[in-house]
């Protein structure tokens, strides 16, 4: 057999996260999802991530009744993947373990038979329950971990994740590169260590093009053995999101891979999301700025360039594989496909796309977009005193908070949320590198500090009896599952939908 590698895409879920702020409803991804299927992908990544609180407070949408669409949509040949965010699911805190299982267990059932859970801590300990949940009902378990870079995070540190999860069950390993700060020669030395390790296990790169390195660590992974790249199609793709699945079947073509996937679909693909983006201009950071439509066969010009970096970056040099990124960046992307080019100032930064999109929507409804600058700006210095934390949820939206607060005040950590607190405390799990002295001080007068297993701390709940007016509006299982991990944001769904005299699904 021939080289192979699969192609996942992520269009109709972390494409739309990193570009749009989850605002896509089910209508518009349905839209598009029969063309996105026929393609022949095995893998969709469809639901989770912010999908699902997303869905409750903007599109109006009830995101099991969503998930039932994808599934009805696809038939039994393609599996749906979600992204779960271990002992905190779908949500931002970590919840008691008998609602991490039921909730898996409603989800697995309801179609999403591939979960990809992972820790904002690389914290093994967050990925037993969902892990072990979803292969009890027999879904397939993707644990990922956390990839970032900081004095605390060498590759032990990844293989060492790696290898506790492999034990506990997980199916198969995805690096999941949330901010784009995987360089190319980082690749290799990681997926080569990981295909050592772990040669039967499957493993996924996923990456987003925050940074101008995505598309080039995707080769490199594509060369050291990766079994699946997530990608996205033209308009939903690159900027913050993942690498395009146009581009990125080119590199394949040239390196003499096979691919699972048939891209006659991509121009009416490319139409259809255009169209969305247009009608969701209002939540795009880069309206009007998403590149050309792809065409279906590369000019002489662009396989020529393609050729070039390619065996750049198989030199494993990186000096080379820096002057391959330039031109995948520079002169395909940019100067070619017309996209934007990449603002390389987040590599310190760390920010990953969903939290660019977030962060800037929240300041624009603020009315506080002139201090933007300021607040990526102490980002990083949170980070460090949080210690070293990777950015993705539920870490990234508090420690984006923490910085934004501090920048507002005036004053570093004058006010601590809630959140920011029990995040160096150790409430969330166990930080890669140890928070700084006198934040722990602010954050704990009496220096209590929480060690334990976070779902430890979390008491179990009765679904049979959340009390309070919830009789009113929770009238299904499903309906108490979003009510528990989205309190406000269902009972405002679920009561609007009682008062529109909307019927619950049988």
């Amino acid at each position: 057999m021939g080289k192979r590698i699969n192609f996942i895409d992520c269009t109709l879920r972390d494409g739309h996260q990193s570009l749009l702020a989850t605002r896509m409803s089910a209508d518009q991804a349905q839209r598009v999802l029969p063309l996105i299927r026929d393609c022949g992908f095995s893998v969709l990544e469809l639901w989770g991530g912010a999908i699902l609180d997303a869905s409750l407070r903007f599109t109006n949408d009830d995101p099991f009744e969503r998930l039932d669409g994808l599934r009805k949509t696809l038939g039994e040949g393609v599996s749906i993947r979600s992204l779960c965010r271990g002992q905190n699911l779908f949500g931002y805190t970590p919840y008691p373990d008998n609602l991490v299982f039921e909730f898996i267990k409603e989800a697995v059932r309801s179609g999403n038979d591939r979960v990809r859970i992972f820790d904002a801590l690389n914290d093994h300990r967050n990925l037993q329950t969902a892990l072990m949940s979803v292969k009890t009902f027999n879904g397939h378990a993707e644990a990922a971990l956390s990839y970032t870079t900081s004095p605390v995070h060498d590759l032990n540190h990844f293989m060492r994740f790696a290898e506790t999860v492999v034990d506990n069950g997980a199916d198969s390993l995805a690096i999941k590169d949330m901010a784009g700060l995987l360089h190319p020669v980082d690749c290799f030395e990681l997926v080569d260590a990981m295909r050592e390790r772990f040669p039967g296990v499957e493993l996924t790169l996923h990456s987003h093009c925050t940074n101008g390195l995505a598309c080039a660590s995707y080769i490199a992974g594509m060369l050291a053995g990766v079994d699946n790249l997530d990608t996205g199609f033209g308009p939903m793709a690159g900027v913050t999101a993942q690498p395009p699945i146009e581009l990125m079947s080119w590199f394949a073509r040239a390196a003499g891979y096979e691919t699972n996937v048939d891209l006659a679909n991509a121009p009416k693909i490319d139409s259809g999301l255009r169209e969305i983006r247009k009608e969701l201009s209002d939540v795009d950071r880069f309206p009007d700025q998403y590149g050309d439509a792809w065409p279906q066969e590369p000019s002489a010009e662009a396989m020529r360039l393609v050729e070039e970096a390619l065996e750049l970056i198989r030199s494993r040099d990186r000096g080379n594989i820096d002057k391959a990124i330039e031109i995948i960046e520079d002169r395909i992307l940019v100067e070619m496909q017309n996209y934007p080019p990449v603002d390389r100032t987040q590599l310190e930064a760390q920010i990953p796309g969903g939290m660019l999109s977030n962060l800037h929507n929240q300041m624009k409804e603020q009315g506080r977009l002139d201090i933007l600058p300021q607040v990526l700006d102490e980002v990083p210095k949170v980070r460090a005193e949080a210690g070293y934390v990777p950015l993705v949820t539920p870490t990234s939206q508090i420690v984006g908070s923490q910085a934004a607060m501090n920048v507002l005040m005036g004053e570093r950590y004058k006010m601590m949320s809630n959140e920011f607190r029990n995040l160096v405390l150790g409430k969330y799990g166990r930080l890669p590198g140890p928070a700084d002295p006198e934040v722990i001080r602010k954050a704990s007068p009496d220096g209590e500090v929480f060690t334990q297993r976070p779902g430890d701390y979390a008491e179990p709940i009765d679904l049979n009896q959340l009390g309070g007016d919830t009789a009113e509006f929770v009238k299904t299982r499903r309906d108490a599952l979003l009510y528990l991990l989205f309190a406000g944001p269902a009972k405002a769904y679920l009561t609007k939908r009682k008062e529109a005299g909307v019927g619950v699904p049988a």
